[in-house]
């Protein structure tokens, strides 16, 4: 899933004639992950890179292309503004002969420390989550009970076929639903991704794709050959999230209740 912020910056680089670098690190927690540079067009090195690749912080790259911008529009100009020279205003000579006394200064205060950026994290899910993720599932009109999540967490773990969320600071923030199921016209078994959910507050973070790459996988050390996405027709953000993916749609759907 493309990243608003990280795209905004990639157009401000190319408009001043650089290429926005984006680190390949996908794994939360390590060393580069998040991080981007600038090269120009011949692939030398500008800002915010290393002979490993890009390390330095959107906000600071923002903050370079802004000051460049500012540069540019600054030799863009035909005339120079000269500074006004002020007038010397005379001298006040004091009321009494005593100086007054010195005003101590007060402290000055030390800036608040920044808070920490969150940590993400993917792990299984378990019989605990199953409060959290009801509320996960409502999002895509899934109206199912605390107690029934619980009771099918535990039984998907047995199976071997655990269920995985992405927290951010131990809140449980997303899901993806996985099975598998030996198909007879298949020569391997064959994967599905049953559910895939990220909270409204945590979206555009790239926590859908690693979910899905989480899925993968695990659904590849279960020997599937093929892995299948059902997705409702309304979500068509979804559908354009998994093409990107590189899925592709390959059927229709027909569902009965029985």
């Amino acid at each position: 899933m493309s990243d608003p912020v990280l795209d905004a910056l990639a157009e401000t680089a190319r408009n001043r004639g650089l290429k926005l670098v984006r680190s390949r690190v996908r794994s939360p927690g390590k060393r580069r992950f998040g991080k981007v540079g600038l090269t120009d067009k011949a692939g030398e090195a500008v800002f915010g890179m290393d002979d490993k690749g890009p390390n330095a912080k959107p906000e600071d790259v923002e903050h370079y292309l802004r000051n460049l911008g500012a540069k540019d529009w600054g030799a863009s100009l035909d005339v120079a503004v000269m500074p006004r020279k002020r007038k010397a205003k005379p001298r006040r000579e004091a009321a009494n002969d005593a100086e007054p006394a010195a005003q101590p200064k007060a402290p000055k205060e030390k800036p608040p420390k920044p808070r920490p950026e969150p940590v993400l994290k993917i792990r299984q899910a378990k019989p605990g989550d199953a409060a959290r993720l009801v509320e996960l599932m409502k999002l895509l009109g899934h109206e199912v009970t605390e107690k029934g999540v619980r009771k099918r967490i535990a039984a998907l773990g047995k199976a071997k076929l655990p269920q995985i969320v992405a927290t951010l600071d131990k809140q449980v923030v997303g899901l993806v639903g996985i099975h598998a199921m030996t198909a007879i016209h298949r020569d391997k078994p064959v994967g599905r991704i049953t559910i895939l959910v990220v909270d409204e507050s945590a979206r555009d973070k790239g926590i859908g794709r690693m979910l899905t790459e989480a899925a993968e996988k695990e659904l590849r050390k279960l020997g599937c050959g093929l892995l299948e996405i059902t997705s409702n027709d309304r979500l068509s953000r979804a559908h354009s999230f998994y093409r990107h993916l590189g899925y592709e749609r390959t059927s229709m759907r027909f569902c009965k209740q029985l």
